[in-house]
């Protein structure tokens, strides 16, 4: 038995199983763990239908107003027609649930695959589709869900980095290098034009079918820049990058106009996800799913080279490049 318990311990196949019987489903009995670390996801399988996805939040990552601001976001999208996979709603409206102190959301099991997004088409069809959600983020703002910013993205994440994890060695390097980039990031994002985006929307988060982009896993939308769901369909060097925005920018500005004040924007956001995602593996450790996932992390090799590509940013900041 673990001396420190994860809360996440607590989801035995028995509770998870109860759980979706609670909400009146009729299970037939087999649970697939699906690959999700940041919250927990399972395939369900149903006596007389077919499998649902169960959803269960890390405790006390949101709070419940905030989940349930991505649930009627999504809504609000597939109201919209837009291509969102939403949850399951009860009879009386509800989508969020809570069962043994774990909250937790039903889908409908979606097929598709990642898209080749060098295909131009593909990059065409997710300008338009990106357009569209962005005419209803700008619209429907969050209330309860936080902003992507300089402070939560950047100076709280380099903070807990260096007081409860950076090896000593490194900490004064990467002190450094983040206390040079910080000011630049936060002249670059001054003024930003705040709207509700996706937030996470790599290839792993669209699933393609019959040419129509389902878009899943609105586990970290918030305000931000419209750049930053479109910045990270871009992959490449400065010229690939560039080639394919001039494949979304005219897709996109079919339904919207494109924010080109925002371009500027791109390669401070790129690195505030850099920094983030270094804290989150650092605040996720304690995690026993984490340390046989991310095995690298938390090496030497991997301080090395977290700190040479926030060098590498520094650079391309102060070069002003996409």
């Amino acid at each position: 038995m673990s001396i420190n318990p994860h809360p996440f311990d607590q989801l035995t196949p028995e509770l998870i199983l109860a759980a979706i019987e609670s909400q009146q489903f009729a299970v037939d009995g087999s649970v697939t763990a699906l690959n999700s670390y940041e919250n927990r996801v399972y395939q369900i399988g149903m006596a007389d239908d077919l499998p649902l996805i169960v959803k269960f939040y890390r405790p006390e990552r949101w709070n419940t107003a905030q989940i349930q601001e991505e649930h009627d976001f999504c809504f609000v999208l597939k109201a919209h027609e837009l291509p969102v996979v939403t949850p399951i709603r009860n009879d009386e409206g509800q989508s969020l649930f809570g069962y043994e102190g774990f909250e937790f959301a039903l889908f409908k099991r979606t097929g598709g695959y990642a898209p080749e997004l060098d295909h131009q088409d593909n990059l065409a069809i997710m300008g338009r589709t990106l357009a569209r959600l962005h005419n209803i983020g700008a619209t429907h703002k969050f209330i309860h869900r936080p902003i992507l910013d300089s402070q939560n993205f950047g100076h709280d994440s380099i903070n807990y980095v260096a007081e409860s994890f950076i090896p000593f060695e490194f900490k004064t390097t990467y002190l450094n290098v983040c206390q040079t980039i910080m000011p630049m990031i936060e002249e670059r994002l001054a003024g930003a034009n705040n709207i509700s985006v996706h937030g996470d929307l790599h290839v792993g988060n669209i699933l393609l079918r019959e040419d129509i982009p389902n878009l899943v896993d609105f586990d970290d939308s918030r305000l931000a820049p419209a750049i930053q769901d479109i910045w990270m369909l871009l992959s490449g060097d400065q010229d690939e990058q560039q080639a394919q925005l001039q494949k979304i920018i005219p897709a996109y500005e079919a339904f919207r106009p494109f924010p080109y004040t925002e371009l500027k924007m791109i390669e401070s956001l790129r690195t505030l996800r850099m920094i983030h995602h270094t804290a989150w593996l650092a605040r996720r450790w304690d995690d026993p799913a984490f340390p046989p996932a991310f095995g690298w992390f938390d090496t030497h090799q991997y301080w090395q080279q977290h700190i040479a590509d926030l060098q590498h940013q520094l650079q391309a900041l102060s070069q002003n490049q996409l």
